[in-house]
């Protein structure tokens, strides 16, 4: 071999080991921006996920709490309701008590309302009518105990129930729908006392 072929032959493998040099170098750098990307691919995928899991869990927490404020709202309208029902039952009663426990009742109310003024006392015709023999001296009694007098005047129509005193033009209407109308409230967180007490919305 000659000189020049040496020369040539040893340029050749000086290029050739040159060239595998840069290949696998090439290789080497494309290998790891793969591990790079697939290192980054494989930590957005698994924050993603994350988010996914935790977004997946805010929305069952967020079913819940409304699946939970349904059911309080149909439980406390539902008890609403039933004290309602309560209510009209006891006015309903009283509506149909007999005239010997009616006005009772309104004897009661008479010495908690009565002044100690001059005035009249207004019935329903109905309970006008109806009204036990020696009632309105009762009236009488009940109004001299406080300091004052009542005259009974004639049927009103516009008394439900009960009975409205008038002193000086001034009412104070003491009819049992009032009372259940102004006193509604009251009567209402008794009846849930002693109808719900044990249980918890």
């Amino acid at each position: 071999m000659t000189g020049l072929e040496k020369m040539k032959s040893r340029i050749l493998e000086e290029a050739r080991s040159s060239a595998e040099v840069k290949i696998q170098d090439a290789q080497r750098q494309a290998q790891e921006l793969l591990d790079e990307k697939k290192g980054q691919a494989e930590r957005a995928a698994a924050a993603i996920l994350a988010k996914a899991r935790a977004d997946a869990e805010g929305l069952k927490e967020k079913a819940v709490s409304a699946s939970d404020l349904e059911r309080r709202t149909k439980l406390l309208s539902a008890r609403q309701e039933i004290i309602g029902e309560v209510l009209a039952e006891a006015y309903r009663k009283i509506k149909d008590m007999d005239a010997a426990a009616y006005f009772g009742l309104v004897e009661k109310l008479l010495d908690h309302y009565v002044l100690p003024q001059e005035g009249e006392i207004h019935f329903s015709p109905a309970d006008a009518q109806r009204m036990p023999a020696g009632f309105e001296a009762k009236i009488q009694e009940a109004a001299r105990a406080k300091g004052g007098a009542l005259t009974l005047a004639e049927g009103d129509a516009l008394v439900p129930d009960g009975f409205v005193l008038v002193y000086g033009g001034v009412e104070e209407n003491c009819t049992f729908k009032a009372i259940f109308e102004t006193r509604r409230d009251e009567m209402s967180d008794r009846v849930q006392k002693r109808l719900f007490s044990r249980d918890r919305a």
